[in-house]
């Protein structure tokens, strides 16, 4: 326990201590719970995202086998090198709770059509073509995903955080400031004590010498 003054404005100050970490601590906890139901959103919108994004990539995938089973493997491989284009993200950020998370959005969409991805569409098939927009719509999915479970690692950090704190001054601050009370209190008693002892001595011995001057 560090070193405390047993004086009565330090009894004042270390209650007043007490008073101010149980209200920051509670304010710690509503913070936290009011956390945790954004988490569980979050939990529930990431599974969702997750089984989009893992449909959408079966999808592009099967599409690809199909246009090499039709097309033949180097009539894709030709296509793949014609095709042209870039995927631009703009990364903005939100907060939720006070925690910034980031709001991720194309510039423009992923997705194209047979005029606009770089390749004759005349000189390709369907097959092909189907193959190109499932891997576009994998790259929307991809996206989506990346932004609810960043979202969802930010927040669960910031849970952890916030429930460090709690339990610090929950099981250590105040019960050492709670500590230093009772030993300020105690000693104060004491100290009342001793006085009251040396008074009423002090009253007896007056008393005494009255009665041996009559």
């Amino acid at each position: 326990m560090e070193e405390v003054r047993p004086t009565r404005s330090e009894l004042l100050a270390r209650r007043e201590q007490i008073n101010t970490a149980q209200q920051g601590m509670e304010l710690l906890k509503s913070k936290r719970d009011a956390l945790l139901a954004e988490f569980m959103k979050l939990v529930d919108q990431t599974v969702q995202h997750s089984d989009e994004l893992a449909a959408a990539l079966r999808k592009a995938q099967y599409g690809l086998e199909v246009a090499q089973a039709t097309g033949g493997e180097a009539a894709v491989h030709s296509v793949a090198l014609a095709s042209t284009g870039e995927t631009l993200i703009d990364i903005d950020g939100r907060t939720i709770m006070g925690v910034m998370v980031p709001d991720i959005k194309q510039v423009p969409s992923a997705r194209k059509n047979a005029f606009t991805r770089g390749y004759s569409p005349t000189g390709v098939s369907l097959r092909i073509d189907d193959a190109a927009q499932g891997f576009e719509e994998a790259i929307d999915a991809i996206l989506t995903y990346a932004e609810t479970e960043v979202s969802l690692r930010r927040l669960g950090e910031e849970i952890s955080k916030t429930n460090r704190r709690v339990n610090a001054l929950e099981q250590i601050r105040i019960p050492e400031l709670q500590e230093q009370v009772a030993y300020i209190g105690q000693t104060l008693d004491e100290r009342t004590r001793e006085e009251l002892f040396r008074l009423k001595k002090v009253k007896k011995n007056i008393e005494r010498r009255k009665s041996m001057a009559q």
